[in-house]
């Protein structure tokens, strides 16, 4: 049950995980947080230990100088708060983020496991609940680049315009999106942890993990890049790649989150193109000047919708073979969209005495091989 009135405490709170549960708990309404960090002075972790009603253990060491950082930020730590909290009787639940390397016989796999058991024993001796989460690798906003996410590196450095160091193309390995993940602790806290049958005692995020190779994922990114020469967009229909494209637009220069589009500029006013893609088609600004008239022309099978959002103006259509021309008046004052069919030439007039702006949608790009595109005067 949701109880915004809680006292969490979240160790490792301006950390990658921590600080991105810090700001969607005080979205969901929870302003009672007790945030310990490398900067929190040490003895307020008792304190906190003694007031939390849940605590989120997030804070650990992924790549220290020397390999003894690991057992000490990690074991030590956890055994730490978990004297504190039996110290002061407090049976809170706790949940920690270990990972899936502490299957592994490596210094932070075994730090990693070794907290894990501090956690178990913890809740043996004293009834309290523990929810073990074992994380693969963790993508999203806020993570640090050069540091212990390829995903963050691979971002950052494309686009900052830097090399990305590529050992293995083929090498796979499991991700899962920040959101997700946070979304997956809260619901635990509010409704119980999933436990994870594969694993006994552990608990399972409940959220989809994908799958994706070194090279696949330099591609997609590469790709986020060039879609602002090519205009085109990411496959929002693919749940990885829509994460993704949102991670990596977080790395983007903050001088360069603006870019420039190519202006098809003559003595009418201007056409530019905005979006392009294969499966939803082309978006277009369309800026006419009083009196102008465009278009006179039709098509077999490109269709299109106008939105004249600033200025007045007259569409006019005339079905291929008759004489029957329909107008429908448009107006920046009073949004309307007009779908342009097929087989009737059409135009569109500037009858104001201010320039006039259309949003064109197409439903496939122009092909100029192919364009589709016929005169014919309305």
């Amino acid at each position: 049950m949701k109880n915004t009135e809680l006292r969490l405490l979240i160790t490792g709170s301006g950390g990658f995980v921590g600080k991105n549960l810090v700001c969607e708990l005080r979205n969901r309404g929870y302003n009672h947080l007790m945030l310990f960090d490398l900067d929190t002075p040490k003895e307020k972790l008792a304190e906190y230990a003694r007031e939390a009603q849940f605590v989120f253990h997030l804070a650990g060491v992924n790549r220290p100088k020397d390999p003894s950082e690991f057992y000490s930020g990690n074991r030590g730590l956890t055994e730490e708060l978990l004297h504190l909290l039996e110290q002061s009787g407090n049976k809170a639940p706790v949940l920690i983020t270990s990972s899936i390397q502490a299957e592994l016989d490596n210094d932070y796999g075994k730090s990693k496991r070794e907290a894990e058991e501090l956690l178990f024993a913890h809740e043996r001796t004293c009834g309290a609940p523990v929810l073990v989460y074992r994380l693969p690798g963790v993508f999203g906003k806020w993570c640090r680049p050069a540091y212990n996410s390829v995903v963050a590196t691979f971002c950052y450095n494309i686009a900052n315009g830097l090399p990305i160091q590529i050992r293995d193309p083929a090498y796979s390995f499991p991700l899962v999106y920040i959101d997700d993940v946070i979304n997956s602790f809260i619901t635990a806290m509010e409704q119980g942890a999933i436990r994870d049958c594969s694993i006994p005692g552990f608990c399972h995020l409940g959220c989809e993990t994908y799958t994706v190779t070194l090279g696949r994922l330099a591609e997609l990114i590469e790709g986020f890049r060039n879609s602002r020469k090519d205009l085109s967009v990411p496959d929002m229909g693919d749940p990885f790649c829509k994460k993704l494209y949102a991670t990596y637009l977080s790395y983007l220069p903050e001088n360069e989150f603006s870019y420039p589009l190519n202006m098809h500029c003559d003595e009418r006013g201007s056409f530019t193109e905005f979006l392009r893609t294969q499966e939803r088609g082309q978006v277009s600004v369309n800026i006419s000047l009083p009196g102008i008239v465009k278009g006179n022309h039709w098509h077999h099978t490109k269709n299109e919708k106008f939105l004249v959002v600033k200025g007045q103006g007259v569409i006019r259509f005339r079905k291929i073979g008759t004489d029957n021309v329909i107008s429908y008046r448009v107006s920046g004052e009073h949004l309307e969209v007009v779908d342009i069919p097929t087989g009737y030439t059409h135009n569109i007039e500037n009858v104001g005495d201010t320039e006039m702006v259309t949003v064109m949608w197409a439903n496939e790009p122009f092909d100029p091989q192919h364009p589709d595109t016929f005169f014919e005067k309305v």
